[in-house]
């Protein structure tokens, strides 16, 4: 159990990563306010983990407000009495060459896979201080750290989100507060066949084939990289702060 009574949010809770995280931290003894855009996927999905037992909360958002960023954290203090973990976990993956991303791909990308991020973490900063710390975990990507093909604005802001992270990691380290990001190359998500769907190929024999060319063998599960993030927001992971941890299966982005 160890996050026995941790105070957890986490962003793009109804996504595969997010559904991952959900049920291990539940799992685990956290307190879970879960957040994504869709009010009735929330709900579906919190009815599917209570006929399993287990009892999360969750405020439907759209991160692309301000004001819906700022709520998530507020209402978590409201019901949870505080946050001891935020996972910004929710991302989009605008697809597409500078000549092929509109100004809505553009800004779509960098609303919700970074802005987001920067509101959620400058209203939780300020109750972890006050709580004597905390942990902030974010989801980045291998894309960010070194951006492969055809993905400019997915790249362009995994990009920043990493930067974000080791600043956030520095600045705020003498406050007790880790935060850090993890990089996972592809994972097995609906994120990740969509783009399957998207060049007409069949997602499961994409993801068949995609496996072959990752050395360990196998396209990651999303409860692969639920485990990284879950070690890096424990009292396992004490002294890692300000660290973008890539997760690949030994597989480079490209080449």
């Amino acid at each position: 159990m160890r996050f026995h009574n941790k105070r957890v949010v986490i962003t793009g809770g109804v996504g595969g990563i997010g559904q991952a995280l959900i049920q291990l931290f539940s799992q685990q003894g956290a307190n879970v306010l879960f957040t994504d855009r869709s009010e009735e996927d929330c709900a579906e999905f919190t009815l599917t983990l209570e006929a399993r037992g287990t009892q999360v909360d969750f405020v439907s958002a759209d991160l692309r407000s301000k004001v819906d960023c700022e709520n998530i954290i507020d209402t978590a203090i409201d019901t949870m009495g505080g946050v001891d973990i935020l996972l910004n976990n929710a991302g989009v993956i605008p697809r597409g060459t500078i000549l092929e991303t509109s100004d809505d791909m553009w800004f779509s990308a960098l609303d919700i896979n970074l802005t987001a991020a920067f509101y959620l973490c400058r209203e939780v900063i300020p109750h972890m201080q006050k709580n004597g710390g905390g942990a902030i975990v974010n989801t980045s990507s291998t894309w960010g750290l070194y951006p492969g093909p055809g993905h400019l604005a997915y790249c362009t802001s995994k990009a920043a989100l990493a930067a974000l992270t080791r600043n956030l990691g520095r600045d705020h380290a003498g406050d007790g507060i880790r935060v850090n990001a993890v990089c996972p190359n592809e994972v097995d998500t609906p994120m990740l066949r969509s783009g399957f769907t998207r060049r007409g190929i069949d997602p499961d024999n994409g993801i068949q084939e995609l496996g072959k060319t990752v050395p360990l063998g196998h396209v990651a599960k999303p409860e692969e990289i639920a485990n990284v993030i879950a070690f890096l927001a424990s009292d396992e992971s004490s002294y890692v702060c300000g660290e973008t941890v890539e997760v690949t299966g030994a597989k480079p982005v490209y080449g």
